[in-house]
């Protein structure tokens, strides 16, 4: 039996220890706005948010989800504000990709 909280989280203990116990219903958080589009390296989503409890407040209603498939084993993705530019902290080791989609993927991405 699932048990929620007022801001919409629920816990539901399994026994299968591979499966979360705590997890956010599927009318939480944010949904696709429109479709997909694919891009060189992957695909950009716009998503807006669903009218669900927030966590921590100050939500932006539309964000844009960019996510690139950038080796047979690495998929990243960047949530970002694209009415607004924000401070991204700088790292040496995490440049921008400029390469195209890989194949063969490791990995099943979902949206």
């Amino acid at each position: 039996q699932n048990t929620c909280n007022l801001r919409g989280c629920c816990w539901s203990p399994q026994s299968d220890t591979s499966v979360p116990w705590c997890f956010f219903s599927s009318n939480h958080g944010y949904k696709v706005n429109g479709k997909t589009r694919s891009t060189q390296a992957g695909f950009e989503a716009t998503l807006t948010r669903l009218p669900s409890p927030s966590l921590f407040g100050n939500d932006i209603s539309t964000v844009l989800l960019t996510g690139e498939y950038q080796t047979s084993n690495r998929f990243r993705f960047k949530i970002t504000d694209p009415n607004a530019q924000r401070f991204e902290v700088p790292h040496e080791h995490v440049q921008t990709f400029t390469g195209s989609a890989a194949s063969n993927l490791n990995y099943k991405v979902e949206v």
